[in-house]
Order: structure tokens, then sequence, then C-alpha cells
């Protein structure tokens, strides 16, 4: 199927009638499902379905609500991901039906016959009618629907209400970046909380869970709120994110889109979550085929490697959101030696070619991360300088005394051992410097008895051993705190941790 001629036509015919629509949304559907498995990109997939809902509902309304979309009050707008033309084959269609002011009996009641038509021929449908004060109010206190008027396409119906509204709900009236930064911001650490702020569960889900689809939304969301479009290539024009980063999110999103479509298409409804049940049929659709490694196994490797890079590239965008809208104050900087300082909390370069020059630095920033009490995290310009200078760790690195010495002070350390080795491995270090580590980084084994990938599996167990050694959680397995703390040189055991499972990567 040539990707340039994937269209999908709606005809309206001659009288309206449920069944006929019916017949039309389900060969739509059809059309989807070839054009997939065709291996058509997913976004003219999202675009054409979106183009096709849009013909429909723009015919409907004008039979069931109002013929004269110059002369009315009321405006049918798609809103949400319908609203960026990225409609899903099993995704709700959400759609705001504006009111100039009150609606009249007659006018209340032509909308809902237009909202029971589409449920009858089988759209899921979240809707909201409101009038356009109505909509301010609720904006001004409620950062989804804001966010979702931000996205607001117009259909059909008044032309000039959603320019009405889009100017009363702009950042000058409401919501300013930096307010709207925060919440969003407050927002997805919420979200991470409730899939264990790890993207690394076996049935993971592609579109709220760490590294998925709503991490590069709230990019968007926040860039657009900031400089007045989603568009990603922005970020590279006004110098936050690199070209290379840009088409690495956009590589990303359209692998977690096709993993989408394919979920909504195998089991015919909105389902984001890639459980065991769907996996293999998933891999099959991507051409994933059983040989050394199972073509589930192969397909889940590279969905965990790919939403860990989108994490990573979350974390540097946010940041340098957070330092353009939120910082007016002077920032507080402490030099910790010739080649690192912090700015405040954030680990950073004390200039961009330390690691070029030192390279045993590499190993440095992340035992400095777990000594330093101040530090929080690491400044994104140094992530982006640390995953850009990941090729410096090769045989001489690994031989390097320093280097050497430096991992295993981090081992040794009181504390900090989980919190480094964690970062390490997110920005690709550990993966690098141990080569046998960066074989299982990423993957899985199709059963249920393990919930996590092996690499995230391994550290895990460094925490719980990390955490015997800790007196306030005595109470939890006093005879293991006891063992622990009489151990002598308890940094064996750590590697020991860090390699009992490294095999499986063979």
């Amino acid at each position: 199927m040539a990707e340039r001629s994937f269209i999908l036509k709606y005809d309206p015919g001659e009288e309206l009638c449920v069944a006929r629509c019916k017949a039309q949304l389900e060969g739509a559907r059809a059309r989807l499902s070839a054009a997939h498995l065709a291996k058509v990109r997913p976004q003219s997939i999202l675009r054409a379905y979106s183009q096709f809902i849009d013909n429909l509902l723009m015919h409907l309304w004008r039979t069931l609500v109002n013929n004269e979309p110059g002369q009315t009050q009321l405006s049918l707008i798609a809103v949400g991901g319908y609203g960026r033309e990225e409609l899903h084959p099993g995704s709700d269609i959400d759609l705001l039906i504006l009111l100039a002011q009150e609606g009249s009996h007659q006018e209340i009641e032509r909308i809902e016959q237009f909202v029971r038509f589409l449920w009858d021929m089988g759209l899921q449908v979240g809707h909201s009618a409101r009038t356009l004060k109505e909509c301010v109010r609720q904006a001004r206190t409620d950062i989804t629907i804001v966010t979702n008027l931000m996205e607001a396409r117009h259909l059909t119906g008044s032309v000039n209400l959603l320019s009405r509204l889009s100017t009363q709900i702009g950042p000058t009236r409401m919501w300013s970046p930096r307010r709207f930064f925060e919440a969003k911001r407050h927002e997805q650490v919420n979200r991470h909380l409730r899939y264990g702020d790890t993207a690394y569960n076996l049935e993971p889900h592609i579109k709220e869970g760490p590294g998925g689809l709503r991490d590069i939304q709230t990019i968007q969301w926040v860039g657009h709120r900031y400089f007045g479009t989603p568009d990603l290539k922005k970020l590279s024009e006004e110098g936050f994110l690199t070209d290379a980063e840009v088409a690495e999110l956009l590589k990303g999103r359209e692998f977690l889109w096709r993993l989408r479509n394919g979920l909504h298409l195998l089991t015919n409804r909105s389902e984001d979550r890639l459980l065991f049940d769907y996996q293999r049929e998933v891999a099959d659709q991507f051409g994933y085929r059983d040989g050394a490694q199972l073509a589930v196994e192969k397909l889940m490797k590279r969905y965990f490697r790919t939403v860990k890079e989108l994490r990573v590239l979350n974390e540097i965008l946010l940041q340098h959101f957070e330092e353009a809208i939120l910082q007016s104050r002077r920032k507080q900087i402490t030099v910790i030696n010739r080649r690192f300082r912090h700015i405040d909390g954030l680990l950073e370069v004390c200039h961009s070619e330390v690691f070029k020059h030192q390279p045993f630095a590499l190993m440095e920033a992340f035992l400095l991360f777990s000594q330093e009490p101040e530090v929080r995290d690491f400044r994104g310009n140094t992530v982006r300088l640390i995953r850009t200078s990941l090729k410096l760790i090769d045989g001489t690195f690994r031989k390097d005394i320093r280097c050497r010495s430096l991992f295993m002070e981090i081992l040794k350390a009181p504390s900090g051992q989980t919190r480094a080795l964690r970062k390490m491995d997110a920005y690709g270090v550990l993966g690098a410097y141990l080569p046998p580590f960066r074989k299982i980084v990423g993957q899985m084994q199709h059963d249920l008895f393990h919930a996590y990938t092996v690499d995230a599996h391994l550290l895990f167990v460094v925490r719980n051993l990390r955490r015997l050694d800790v007196p306030k959680h005595d109470h939890e397995l006093p005879e293991c705190s006891r063992l622990m703390r009489g151990l002598f040189k308890k940094h064996r055991l750590y590697l020991a941790a860090l390699f009992h499972d490294i095999a499986k990567g063979r």
C-alpha cells in the first residue's frame, strides 16, 4: 500500500442512516488495519483516521444540529489527541461543543440527538457541552482542561468562538508559562510514581508509563505554552535540543505510535497496556521472528531501550525549561574541584572538554553525585555531554586504574550506591563500562515470574542489599540486617549482586 495514497474517504450518501455510517466506520477501521500491517507510517494512519472522522462529524453536525454554519452560535471542536490529529484506531474521540451562551431547549435537544447518533453507530466519544464563559472559568482552575483546550481544533459551526476562547485562555490571561510548567512537572512526577517510577515493568503502559507517549506530550505542552507551538523541531531552533535529539524523540514517538496502533487494532478497543497476552502477536506485526532470542523478547528489548532514551531526553528538556522559565534569581554556584561544580544543587562540568581531556571524570561524576549531599541531580548540559562522550569508554578506559578505583569507591561509599548506579544505567555509562551489562539492558524474559528487565532486576537487588545495611530498616528483616552489618568488605556482595544474573545476556 503506497503511503502517499493512503486516505480514508467518507461518503455522506443521500440519506442519514446509523447502519450505513456504522458500515463506513467498520470499513475505515479495516483499511487502518491493512495499512498498519503493510507498515504504512503511523503518522499517516493517525492523520488519515482523524480526517475521516472530521468529515463524518461535520456531515452529521450539519444534518442533525445546524445546516447553516455561518449563522449558528454553536461550534464543534476537536480536543485532546483528536485535536492534535493523532487519533489512534481505538481512542476516544474527544469533542467540545462550544456555545456562545446558554443553549435554547431546541439547541440542547439537537446536540443530544447528535451525540446519541455517534454512540449508536459505535463511536467512543468523550464530549462536553460548555459555554464560552464556563470553559474559561473551568480552565482557570484545572490544568487538564486548559491543556485540552490548548490543542483545540475547529471542525464546524461558528468560526470565531474558538478564536475568542483561545485568546481568553492564553498565557497572558491565565496559566503563565511558569505556573503551567510547575503544574505539568508535578503531574508527571505523580504519574511516574503510579507506575513504580520505572519504565521497566514487563507489562508496560505505553501511553502513561515513564518514557511513554505522555512524557513526549508533556514536552510539547510546556513548549506550546512557552513558545506558542507544540512543534518539537522548534525546540532545536531555540537551542533546547540538538537536531540529533529531536530526531531521536521523533523516532521514539513513531515507534510508540506504531505499538499503540497495533494494540488498538489487535484488541479492537483503547488498550494501551502491552500485556503478555498481546506481546507475541504485536512482535509478529513488527516482523520479529524467533531465533537465538524469542521474537517477543526482541520487541520488548527495543521498547525498553526506546523508553529509556525518551525518559532521559524528557529529563534534559524539562530541566532546560525549568532554567528558562523559573530561574529569575541569581544562581548559587559551588565549585567542587577543577572538573565539577554544582549550580542550585545540579552537578555540572566546569567546562565542556572535561571528559575529552580527562576521561576518568566520566566515572568521577557519579561518585560525586553519590557523595555530595547538596547535589540532587545532573544538569541537562552535563547529561548531554555524558551521553555524547560514551565512546571514550573503551578498553583503555576500563584498564585505567583511576576509573577502576572510582567505580569501586562508588560501591564502597557509605551511601548513594543505588542512586549512582541507576543514573549510570540511565545515561548508558554502566553498559559502556561493563560490556556484559550492556547486553542485558532492556532485556526481558517472557514469563510472569520476572517482574522487571534483567538490568532493572540487578539494580533492585543491589538496592535491597543496601537497605539491609541501613539501621532504620532493621525491622523489615532483622536477622538479615544483623548479618549484613557483620560482613567485611560489603562492596564484594554488591558486585556479586550486580553480576549474579548477567549471563542472561549471552
